[in-house]
């Protein structure tokens, strides 16, 4: 036996739970994702989500709408009798009749322990939050923001130097064993849900262009937070001045180091460099149009050392 099942998803992240689902079994009656995007240095081609690229390696129909709120694509959805949906960092508000559109419902991968982190970056403000720990669930969607019942739970630790783009791998993993698990209990007749405790709520905003510049009189452990949940994008960055001119450089990794000494001044040849309190060492640096590099192969290529100021 097996479901028949919508699959709602864009991104890499998304496209893991996706393949695994149908490695699982399980017909995928047509897959939703967001409408192709334009990409390449002009802008002038049009790119297919990973999910949608996967959709058509699998021979599934997929479906690129702009809205669910007409009662066309609400009717085109119902239409698919499918036995459930599963959303996973789709990026399109879920209608009611769309979540009530399957015999089973909706069923989520959420990338963190709900009710923290509900909403669009989670996997980002985890870290920037410095938090130890965080996970997958697969929830029940309802009409709220990632405020359904919860069915599964896996966690996953957050080491002290991991950044975003580590994390978001363990997750993309976890995430996708974790629904194969829940459609199999869900078809079983065995999946459980458990509401959502009403106290920790935390909401993931999404990430804007402005925060990414690092300020260096804030704590070291806040500054290394903020370059690891911006790695590897959009990337945290600073300007670094070199002979009278200013160069904007992405930090990509670093670590707690020792020192002391005026906010964003460098205090040594590997790189440490003083924060509001304690001091960071950084150790993966990306020059514009360059590729990421290691901390000494950056010094053999930039004019700053110890002494120096970053702004």
């Amino acid at each position: 036996m097996s479901l028949r099942v919508i699959f709602m998803g864009t991104p890499e992240f998304s496209a893991a739970t996706l393949r695994a689902i149908a490695e699982a079994g399980h017909e995928i009656v047509a897959v939703y994702s967001q409408p192709p995007r334009p990409a390449g240095r002009r802008g002038l081609e049009l790119t297919k989500s990973p999910v949608h690229l996967l959709a058509e390696e699998l021979g599934v129909e997929v479906r690129t709408p702009k809205s669910l709120k007409g009662e066309d694509e609400q009717q085109a959805f119902r239409d698919l009798e499918a036995d459930v949906a599963v959303v996973v960092a789709y990026g399109l508000l879920l209608p009611k009749p769309i979540l009530d559109g399957t015999r089973l419902g909706a069923f989520n991968g959420h990338a963190s322990l709900l009710p923290r982190w509900r909403g669009a970056a989670p996997i980002q403000r985890a870290i920037m939050a410095g938090d130890s720990e965080t996970g997958m669930m697969v929830m029940k969607m309802d009409e709220g923001l990632d405020t359904g019942p919860v069915a599964l739970t896996e966690r996953v630790a957050i080491g002290p130097d991991m950044t975003a783009g580590e994390l978001h791998d363990a997750l993309m993993a976890t995430g996708a064993a974790l629904m194969v698990r829940a459609l199999a209990d869900l078809e079983a007749g065995s999946l459980s849900l458990e509401p959502q405790p009403e106290e920790g709520a935390t909401y993931a905003k999404k990430i804007a262009k402005e925060e990414a510049r690092i300020d260096w009189s804030r704590g070291a452990a806040e500054v290394h937070n903020h370059i690891r949940g911006l790695s590897p994008f959009p990337g945290a960055w600073c300007e670094m001045t070199a002979g009278g001119k200013a160069e904007r450089v992405k930090l990509l990794r670093s670590t707690m180091a020792e020192g002391e000494g005026p906010a964003g001044r460098i205090l040594d040849d590997r790189l440490t460099v003083a924060c509001g309190n304690g001091a960071v060492r950084l150790t993966e640096l990306q020059r514009a149009g360059g590729k990421p590099m290691a901390a000494g192969e950056f010094l053999r290529g930039a004019k700053i050392g110890e002494g120096d100021e970053l702004s």
